[in-house]
């Protein structure tokens, strides 16, 4: 049986897939912050008049802690209030799920194709 030698990628193509990745990387993470649609919320549902630390729900040890943050019940109460929104659409349902399906098909095809490759240059064509 024959020794198996994989194709030699260059220096330059090695950087490019770097760069690439990289790039891609960044997009995942800081793209959705851009474009607001991540992070935490927005707004407070129900605000509450001249907050103190009882009106905002915190016990002495967690205002302690506030305010060794350097928290005052006025500047901690957007923090403590805000909640998240986790509503979604039928619609960006659907389209999540067809972009996962997609891509998994697309994983499979590659993936065929590079099997086929390897075991061809190993065994050769029957």
């Amino acid at each position: 049986m024959a020794h198996y030698t994989p194709p030699i990628q260059s220096k330059i193509s090695q950087m490019i897939d770097v760069i690439v990745l990289v790039a891609l990387t960044v997009g995942a993470l800081f793209v959705p912050l851009w474009l607001n649609m991540a992070g935490a919320a927005k707004s407070v549902a129900t605000p509450v008049e001249n907050p103190t630390w009882e009106a905002l729900g915190q016990n002495a040890a967690q205002a302690a802690q506030y305010e060794a943050l350097g928290y005052t019940p006025e500047s901690a109460h957007d923090l403590i209030l805000a909640r998240f929104d986790y509503s979604f659409t039928g619609g960006a349902l659907i389209v999540m799920i067809l972009v996962i399906v997609a891509y998994y098909a697309l994983m499979l095809k590659f993936s065929e194709a590079e099997y086929r490759e390897v075991i061809s240059e190993k065994f050769g064509e029957k």
